[in-house]
């Protein structure tokens, strides 16, 4: 699991691996406000860019998924005013960006739990951006939407309980057809920005064999190059998933 901090080129990834999914801990909006003596929610903003870039960033070197973590069932506890911000924002970039991410060929989807405290005007917007780019073929985004890897395992067994499915036919396999995306492939790489050293409920049955790369960027600083940086580094691991290579 180990830090990046330089900065890698398209041109220095090797073609052949190239992971498919990659995920993504936005971390760092706070911090980054408050070492320019700007609010929270300034951070916040100006991670919009940074998704951007990374978006096209995984759109030139072939990443066919990309998930991002953009508000967790834990951010509740948060000042309600930064909450309330959040809303706003995630609505926002939603309609501000949607046309130009179906227009590069992005398909929209969502990853969470909607719940009553999810305003019904952001489950529309959402709805509306998932339906104006599901026919899209590029690049599969997922953001993760009042989201949390220990929500999303109870989802699927409390799923899994109410069609009544016997005991001794629950498996890994059941568990993964009731997760929120079971089409999905399982993340190869997953970031997290900001030196942080932790998955903070994160794709948590996903995520079992990825390789964690943790970049001391905040994620407002974030751009393409950082991810390809990530993507090097993964370039370099050898992934066993429990077996024995010589």
């Amino acid at each position: 699991m180990k830090r990046v901090g330089s900065v890698a080129q398209a041109s220095d990834l090797r073609p052949d691996r190239i992971p498919a999914h990659v995920a993504c801990v936005m971390d760092g909006n706070g911090r980054w406000a408050r070492s320019r003596g700007l609010p929270r929610t300034e951070g916040h903003a100006a991670g919009e860019e940074a998704i951007v870039d990374a978006v096209d960033g995984a759109l030139e070197v072939g990443v066919r998924w990309l998930t991002l973590f953009a508000f967790s069932t834990e951010n509740w506890k948060r000042p309600v005013g930064e909450v309330r911000y959040l809303m706003h924002f995630n609505e926002s970039l939603l309609e501000r960006r949607r046309d130009e991410l179906h227009d590069k060929g992005v398909k929209i989807v969502f990853a969470g739990r909607r719940d009553w405290r999810v305003p019904r005007r952001i489950i529309e917007r959402m709805d509306e951006s998932a339906e104006l780019t599901r026919h899209n073929k590029r690049l599969v985004l997922t953001m993760a939407f009042n989201y949390g890897g220990r929500a999303e395992i109870v989802d699927a067994v409390r799923t899994i309980v109410a069609e009544g499915i016997p005991a001794e036919k629950v498996d890994e396999k059941m568990v993964r057809k009731h997760l929120y995306h079971p089409d999905h492939p399982d993340p190869d790489l997953v970031i997290r920005t900001s030196g942080e050293f932790r998955m903070s409920n994160f794709l948590l049955w996903q995520s079992s064999y990825s390789e964690l790369v943790f970049s001391p960027v905040l994620w407002p600083d974030f751009r393409r190059e950082h991810l390809y940086e990530a993507i090097a580094e993964y370039q370099h691991r050898e992934r066993r998933f429990g077996d024995v290579r010589q």
